[in-house]
């Protein structure tokens, strides 16, 4: 359920097709820089209401993925 959820976010954000997008996806390859990073994890926390450190080690999507699990 999150990670469908971070992908549709991230399908609406970029131009990538949802279902080319994995865990394993890096943000690089999605094509974002640092500030795109930002935003894209304001999305996520106003998604699912929690509250994320954007200095944190994300990189992946599965990365986000599972920091959302662990603080929901």
């Amino acid at each position: 359920m999150v990670l469908e959820k971070i992908i549709g976010i991230l399908g609406d954000y970029t131009d990538f097709d949802a279902a080319s997008i994995t865990e394993d996806t890096t943000f690089e390859e999605l094509g974002l820089d640092s500030l795109d990073t930002v935003e894209l994890m304001m999305s996520v926390e106003d998604e699912f209401g929690v509250s994320i450190d954007v200095s944190g080690d994300f990189k992946t999507v599965g990365s986000v993925v599972k920091y959302i699990e662990k603080n929901m």
